[in-house]
């Protein structure tokens, strides 16, 4: 019997930040950050998320010249030892996602949804990019004051589809957009739980959902677990967002996921 490919994928989270929420500072060294992407390819990552700012909640904007030396080099290095993970930028600037894709970069990751550089839209489009468009509330030095929505869920999905439209009005393929709820990005923790139990009404607009769960504060609201002690509340947030219809997965910790979701994939019956 041949391999089946699985239902799902899996994004390796590499910051590349002295100041990220779980891991800041781990990685900042190129060389580190390279051997850690290798390590998260080598466990089942299919896509490589390299990032070179900080988007918890908080923190404060990185000059593209800082946050392009820090991503540059790492991508390039992937690039040039072959790696067959797909290579993802995730920047809000222009300038960083021109030099990333130059690099290697085949995947725009913006938590910004092309609002805060529209260029950034026909770049994707002009290049051939993959990309993912995320809900956010406000910025990130903002976004967790006081959060409040008339329907989170529905205010999510019209924001998606309204950039959505916009990506595929500047010429992006729509078959190239993926969709992140941006959970934990102005959100309460009800907010997020009621995002995850009706992922369903998101993945209703019909293209690929991504969730990104991992280690985040809401879990560790539930749990009163440690940042670095959520992985088990990861993984069942992340297998309960499977069931509900999502297919990719930004992650930490990809070996203990790539098991979590191949079990998942073999029993869940999905719409």
């Amino acid at each position: 019997m041949g391999a089946v490919t699985p239902p799902f994928r899996i994004m390796g989270i590499v910051n590349a930040t002295p100041d990220s929420f779980s891991d800041g500072g781990r990685y900042l060294d190129a060389d580190a950050a390279v051997a850690h992407a290798r390590e998260l390819e080598a466990e089942g990552a299919a896509i490589l998320d390299l990032g070179g700012e900080s988007t918890r909640p908080g923190a404060e904007p990185v000059p593209a010249d800082e946050e392009r030396r820090r991503v540059v080099p790492v991508i390039e290095a992937l690039a040039a030892g072959g790696t067959r993970a797909q290579l993802s930028i995730d920047t809000t600037k222009l300038a960083v996602a021109q030099a990333a894709v130059d690099a290697g970069a085949t995947y725009v990751n913006d938590v910004t949804a092309f609002r805060h550089d529209p260029d950034l839209a026909g770049l994707v489009a002009d290049r051939g990019l993959d990309c993912c468009l995320m809900h956010m509330r406000g910025e990130p030095r903002t976004m967790q004051e006081a959060p409040v929505y008339d329907d989170v869920v529905s205010d999510v999905k019209a924001f998606l589809e309204e950039r959505m439209a916009f990506a595929v009005a500047q010429g992006v393929p729509e078959e190239r957009i993926q969709l992140d709820p941006g959970i934990g990005f102005g959100k309460t923790v009800a907010h997020n739980l009621e995002l995850l139990a009706r992922l369903g009404e998101l993945v209703a607009l019909g293209r690929p959902v991504l969730v990104g769960v991992s280690r985040k504060s809401f879990l560790g609201a539930l749990t009163g677990r440690a940042v670095d002690d959520r992985l088990a509340a990861t993984l069942a947030a992340n297998v309960l967002a499977f069931e509900r219809g999502a297919e990719l997965f930004r992650v930490h910790d990809v070996a203990p996921l790539r098991d979590a979701l191949t079990v998942a994939a073999a029993t869940v019956r999905r719409p």
